[in-house]
């Protein structure tokens, strides 16, 4: 079938080129080759998607296909965050977003698969199993929003929703060779999406191009009064500012992370898109990081974190919310069920966050890590007095192989290199990965991280970049 950016189709759509229904039923055959390939999907939605055909807005994304991942709430529709604990659970309301797009009358085709309660980097921790990268089906997609990265990389929507918590939109662009973006914290509500941890989770978008990110990301920007994180900036018009003059702005490479690349095609890579950047007209500087602090990104993470998710879901307990386990008392029936309930993986993050959280434990590990989270911020902020955006390295490997992927290496290479994404989330700042090459026929990322607010400078500059590659649009839909 054909496959469309978000205003290829809409032009369709409105000049009445296209048989929707007819479209439709081919996306819903499509659908279901790829999900037997990818296993990228944990709910198919189809009566969902025809209702949209009945129905017209004013939004560009009136009767566009999308996914969302499946920790996103959806009134009436299976609502899983890949876990066992939730393997039932069926709100009875949706997310802001879900809510803004149903406005825009987008299509929902299906919700799709992701790392447990959105913890991990791999999307193997899955409870429908893990998602398989479009360009090699032996490898990862990435996590923990792997399933809608999958989606949109096979082609089969122009764009999906994730949530970004360390990296968990971006790593999975860079892997599946689309583009991934976290606006900064706050621009778009979160009300309504099953959280990891409060103070670092954003909403986050992928599409196959800057174009579709900027219509996307206004449509769902703005104020929400149900979550009190959200910003009460003005709002551009993403799409009609883009400029990709780039005359004016200052590109900081940082060779903190840049340096760490050990894999030279991925090196070369990154010097060639700096190089296109001195050709774009852009001023560019090297900049740094404390090392020390650069290595503390990773402990810092985890320990607040996987601090705020055991606080958050200590209401999946069978109780309040949960498949509920027999017992004999209210403390028996918790235990089982949230023994049952969550993957050792996730156990280990409680472990770990309750020991952070232990009234004894509090100062020497919750609030030092939070000191350092501002130290680290601090670093950030320095560097963006002298440049608009900050570039690196998405990550200095391709997908890995499923049977060899782990978030368990120590290694400076891992440490700093394949976890400096994090530092997006510790300032709120909006963060951009694009595809930018092929390495061993797999996609490699450039992570563009722009000041708070500034996602049009982010956007701008990517749109640059994009203009003398060819790597736009691209999806992969064949073994």
């Amino acid at each position: 079938m054909e496959t469309y950016t978000i205003e290829q189709l809409a032009a369709k759509i409105k000049n009445n080129e296209i048989d929707l229904k007819q479209y439709y039923e081919e996306l819903f055959e499509e659908v279901a080759i790829q999900q037997k390939r990818l296993n990228c999907m944990v709910t198919i939605t189809r009566e969902e998607a025809f209702k949209a055909l009945e129905k017209e807005s004013g939004s560009m994304l009136n009767k566009i296909p999308g996914v969302l991942k499946d920790n996103y709430s959806t009134k009436g529709i299976l609502t899983t965050a890949s876990s066992r604990m939730l393997e039932d659970y069926v709100p009875v309301y949706s997310a802001a977003v879900y809510e803004s797009l149903e406005k825009a009358n987008m299509a929902l085709i299906g919700k799709a698969s992701m790392d447990e309660l959105a913890m991990g980097g791999t999307n193997k921790s899955a409870l429908t199993g893990p998602v398989l990268n479009p360009w090699d089906t032996s490898r990862i997609s990435g996590g923990s929003s792997g399933g809608s990265a999958a989606c949109v990389a096979s082609g089969l929507v122009p764009f999906a929703m994730g949530s970004d918590t360390g990296d968990s939109v971006r790593k999975p662009a860079g892997l599946c060779g689309v583009y991934g973006f976290k606006p900064t914290w706050g621009r778009i509500s979160r009300y309504g999406i099953i959280p990891y941890a409060s103070s670092l989770d954003a909403v986050g978008i992928f599409t196959r191009n800057v174009r579709d990110m900027a219509i996307v990301t206004r449509e769902l920007a703005g104020r929400d009064n149900r979550d009190m994180t959200s910003s009460f900036n003005e709002v551009p018009d993403y799409l009609a500012d883009l400029n990709p003059n780039l005359a004016k702005r200052t590109i900081a490479v940082l060779t903190t992370v840049s340096n760490e690349v050990r894999n030279e095609k991925i090196k070369a890579n990154f010097e060639e898109m700096v190089a296109k950047f001195k050709e774009l007209g852009a001023k560019v500087i090297e900049v740094t990081i404390d090392q020390e602090l650069a290595r503390a990104i990773l402990p810092v993470y985890k320990i607040i974190a996987n601090s705020e998710a055991t606080s958050n879901h200590a209401c999946l307990d069978g109780i309040k919310y949960g498949n509920r386990q027999p017992g004999e008392s209210v403390d028996e029936i918790m235990i089982n069920s949230r023994s049952n309930g969550f993957g050792d993986h996730i156990k280990r993050r409680f472990i770990l966050g309750n020991l952070a959280l232990a009234t004894e434990n509090q100062e020497k590990m919750f609030r030092q890590a939070q000191r350092v989270r501002r130290l680290i911020v601090q670093e950030m902020d320095e560097i963006f007095k002298n440049a608009d955006v900050i570039i690196a390295p998405n990550s200095g490997q391709i997908a890995p192989k499923v049977a060899e992927a782990s978030d368990d290496m120590l290694s400076d290479e891992y440490i700093i290199l394949e976890n400096y994404l994090a530092l997006a989330n510790f300032g709120g700042n909006p963060s951009l990965t694009m595809p930018v090459g092929m390495v061993d026929g797999m996609p490699i990322g450039l992570n563009i991280t722009g000041r708070i607010f500034e996602e049009q400078t982010v956007l701008d500059v990517a749109y640059a970049l994009e203009q003398v590659l060819d790597f736009k649009d691209r999806y992969k839909r064949e073994d």
